[in-house]
Protein backbone atom coordinates (compact mmCIF):
# COMPACT_ATOMS: atom_id res chain seq x y z
CA UNK A 1 0.00 0.00 0.00
CA UNK A 2 1.93 3.03 -1.44
CA UNK A 3 -0.13 5.21 0.92
CA UNK A 4 0.97 3.55 4.16
CA UNK A 5 4.64 3.19 3.32
CA UNK A 6 4.23 7.04 2.72
CA UNK A 7 3.31 7.45 6.32
CA UNK A 8 5.82 4.97 7.96
CA UNK A 9 7.82 7.56 6.31
CA UNK A 10 6.28 10.41 7.32
CA UNK A 11 6.27 9.40 10.46
CA UNK A 12 9.81 8.28 10.83
CA UNK A 13 10.65 11.31 9.90
CA UNK A 14 8.35 13.17 12.55
CA UNK A 15 10.19 11.30 15.36
CA UNK A 16 13.80 11.90 14.11
CA UNK A 17 16.12 10.82 16.22
CA UNK A 18 13.90 10.71 19.15
CA UNK A 19 15.82 12.83 21.26
CA UNK A 20 12.92 15.34 22.01
CA UNK A 21 10.03 13.74 22.84
CA UNK A 22 8.58 15.46 25.74
CA UNK A 23 5.64 16.97 23.69
CA UNK A 24 4.56 13.15 23.00
CA UNK A 25 4.68 12.56 26.46
CA UNK A 26 2.84 15.07 27.55
CA UNK A 27 -0.08 14.31 25.51
CA UNK A 28 0.42 10.56 26.56
CA UNK A 29 -0.82 11.17 30.23
CA UNK A 30 -3.96 12.32 28.37
CA UNK A 31 -4.46 9.39 26.94
CA UNK A 32 -3.55 7.09 29.71
CA UNK A 33 -6.47 8.94 31.92
CA UNK A 34 -8.57 8.49 29.25
CA UNK A 35 -7.97 4.83 28.97
CA UNK A 36 -8.53 4.72 32.59
CA UNK A 37 -4.49 3.94 34.20
CA UNK A 38 -4.26 6.32 37.57
CA UNK A 39 -0.92 7.87 38.22
CA UNK A 40 1.08 7.63 41.47
CA UNK A 41 3.75 9.40 43.02
CA UNK A 42 6.74 7.50 44.19
CA UNK A 43 8.54 9.97 46.24
CA UNK A 44 10.60 11.21 42.98
CA UNK A 45 7.71 10.84 39.84
CA UNK A 46 4.17 11.99 40.03
CA UNK A 47 3.98 9.94 36.49
CA UNK A 48 4.18 6.02 37.83
CA UNK A 49 1.39 3.83 36.76
CA UNK A 50 1.46 0.68 38.88
CA UNK A 51 -0.32 -2.65 37.01
CA UNK A 52 -0.56 -4.61 39.45
CA UNK A 53 1.51 -7.47 38.16
CA UNK A 54 -0.07 -7.91 34.61
CA UNK A 55 1.23 -8.72 30.89
CA UNK A 56 0.68 -5.86 28.51
CA UNK A 57 1.56 -5.50 25.25
CA UNK A 58 1.87 -2.15 23.63
CA UNK A 59 0.62 -1.71 19.95
CA UNK A 60 2.17 1.07 18.36
CA UNK A 61 3.93 2.67 21.70
CA UNK A 62 6.88 3.55 19.41
CA UNK A 63 10.25 4.93 20.67
CA UNK A 64 8.02 6.45 24.60
CA UNK A 65 5.32 4.05 25.00
CA UNK A 66 3.85 4.57 28.48
CA UNK A 67 5.52 1.47 29.39
CA UNK A 68 7.75 3.44 30.40
CA UNK A 69 6.06 4.72 33.10
CA UNK A 70 5.15 1.44 34.31
CA UNK A 71 6.23 -0.70 37.12
CA UNK A 72 5.47 -3.95 39.09
CA UNK A 73 4.01 -5.67 35.36
CA UNK A 74 4.79 -9.36 34.60
CA UNK A 75 5.87 -8.70 31.28
CA UNK A 76 5.92 -6.06 28.91
CA UNK A 77 6.34 -5.57 25.16
CA UNK A 78 5.98 -2.96 22.52
CA UNK A 79 5.20 -3.71 18.74
CA UNK A 80 5.95 -1.09 16.51
CA UNK A 81 6.88 -1.18 13.02
CA UNK A 82 9.07 1.97 13.01
CA UNK A 83 13.20 1.83 13.09
CA UNK A 84 14.26 3.01 16.40
CA UNK A 85 17.77 4.06 17.63
CA UNK A 86 19.80 1.72 19.56
CA UNK A 87 19.67 4.04 22.70
CA UNK A 88 15.83 3.23 22.52
CA UNK A 89 15.77 -0.01 22.24
CA UNK A 90 18.11 -0.43 24.82
CA UNK A 91 16.31 2.17 27.11
CA UNK A 92 13.19 -0.27 26.42
CA UNK A 93 15.99 -3.64 27.44
CA UNK A 94 16.75 -1.51 30.69
CA UNK A 95 12.84 -1.13 31.48
CA UNK A 96 12.71 -5.21 30.96
CA UNK A 97 10.08 -4.13 28.08
CA UNK A 98 10.32 -6.52 25.19
CA UNK A 99 10.53 -4.81 22.04
CA UNK A 100 9.77 -6.37 18.74
CA UNK A 101 9.50 -4.72 15.08
CA UNK A 102 6.24 -4.96 14.15
CA UNK A 103 3.00 -4.03 12.36
CA UNK A 104 -0.06 -4.72 14.23
CA UNK A 105 -1.91 -6.17 11.39
CA UNK A 106 0.98 -8.98 11.73
CA UNK A 107 0.16 -9.77 15.33
CA UNK A 108 -0.05 -13.35 15.95
CA UNK A 109 0.53 -12.90 20.40
CA UNK A 110 -1.96 -14.18 22.66
CA UNK A 111 -2.05 -14.85 26.14
CA UNK A 112 -1.82 -11.19 27.27
CA UNK A 113 -3.41 -9.59 29.80
CA UNK A 114 -3.87 -6.35 28.28
CA UNK A 115 -3.50 -4.32 24.90
CA UNK A 116 -2.50 -1.06 24.87
CA UNK A 117 -3.27 1.64 21.90
CA UNK A 118 -3.00 5.22 21.33
CA UNK A 119 -2.77 7.82 18.56
CA UNK A 120 -2.15 4.71 16.38
CA UNK A 121 -4.78 3.45 14.27
CA UNK A 122 -4.81 6.38 11.79
CA UNK A 123 -1.39 5.60 10.87
CA UNK A 124 -1.67 1.78 10.03
CA UNK A 125 -2.20 -0.19 6.81
CA UNK A 126 -5.80 -1.92 8.10
CA UNK A 127 -6.97 -0.52 11.46
CA UNK A 128 -9.71 -3.09 11.98
CA UNK A 129 -7.33 -5.88 11.73
CA UNK A 130 -5.08 -4.36 14.10
CA UNK A 131 -7.85 -4.49 16.60
CA UNK A 132 -9.00 -7.80 16.14
CA UNK A 133 -5.59 -9.22 16.18
CA UNK A 134 -5.54 -7.15 19.79
CA UNK A 135 -9.02 -9.19 20.28
CA UNK A 136 -7.20 -12.25 20.25
CA UNK A 137 -4.08 -11.08 21.96
CA UNK A 138 -5.44 -10.16 25.08
CA UNK A 139 -8.29 -10.35 27.63
CA UNK A 140 -9.25 -6.08 27.51
CA UNK A 141 -7.80 -3.35 25.27
CA UNK A 142 -7.62 0.15 26.62
CA UNK A 143 -7.72 2.58 23.95
CA UNK A 144 -7.07 6.34 22.75
CA UNK A 145 -7.71 7.62 18.85
CA UNK A 146 -8.34 10.67 17.40
CA UNK A 147 -11.46 10.61 14.87
CA UNK A 148 -13.30 12.30 12.60
CA UNK A 149 -9.98 13.67 11.37
CA UNK A 150 -9.01 14.54 7.67
CA UNK A 151 -6.59 12.27 6.04
CA UNK A 152 -3.49 13.41 5.13
CA UNK A 153 0.02 11.64 3.76
CA UNK A 154 1.39 10.50 8.08
CA UNK A 155 -2.37 9.61 8.42
CA UNK A 156 -4.10 7.39 5.76
CA UNK A 157 -7.07 7.02 7.87
CA UNK A 158 -10.05 8.58 9.03
CA UNK A 159 -11.50 7.03 12.12
CA UNK A 160 -15.05 6.97 13.21
CA UNK A 161 -17.40 6.68 16.34
CA UNK A 162 -18.97 4.59 14.24
CA UNK A 163 -16.67 2.07 12.97
CA UNK A 164 -14.79 1.86 16.20
CA UNK A 165 -17.88 0.67 18.06
CA UNK A 166 -18.20 -1.89 15.77
CA UNK A 167 -14.63 -3.10 15.58
CA UNK A 168 -14.12 -3.13 19.24
CA UNK A 169 -17.61 -4.74 19.71
CA UNK A 170 -18.63 -1.69 22.57
CA UNK A 171 -19.17 2.09 22.85
CA UNK A 172 -16.54 4.02 22.98
CA UNK A 173 -16.79 7.76 24.85
CA UNK A 174 -16.26 10.83 22.80
CA UNK A 175 -14.72 14.35 24.41
CA UNK A 176 -13.90 17.32 22.22
CA UNK A 177 -10.51 17.84 24.14
CA UNK A 178 -9.21 21.96 24.29
CA UNK A 179 -5.61 21.92 24.60
CA UNK A 180 -5.20 19.56 27.39
CA UNK A 181 -0.89 18.99 27.29
CA UNK A 182 -1.60 20.21 23.75
CA UNK A 183 -4.46 17.20 22.89
CA UNK A 184 -6.85 19.28 20.62
CA UNK A 185 -9.27 17.37 19.01
CA UNK A 186 -12.62 14.79 19.09
CA UNK A 187 -11.29 11.83 20.99
CA UNK A 188 -12.93 8.58 21.21
CA UNK A 189 -11.62 6.30 23.89
CA UNK A 190 -12.46 3.79 26.64
CA UNK A 191 -11.67 -0.37 28.03
CA UNK A 192 -12.85 -3.18 26.40
CA UNK A 193 -13.06 -6.38 27.19
CA UNK A 194 -12.63 -9.08 24.67
CA UNK A 195 -13.26 -12.38 26.66
CA UNK A 196 -16.37 -12.94 28.15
Amino acid sequence: MLEWSSAQEWEQDWWGDCTNTYGEETKQLVYADCMGLVFHHDGKSPYNIDVNGMTILDVGGGPTSILLKCNNFERAKVVDPMTMPAWVLMRYKVAKIGFERKCGEDLTETGWDECWIYNVLQHTQDPQTVIFNMQKAAKLIRLFEWIDTPTNVGHPHRLTRKKLDVWLKGEGKIEVLKGQNTCKGKAYYGIFPTKE
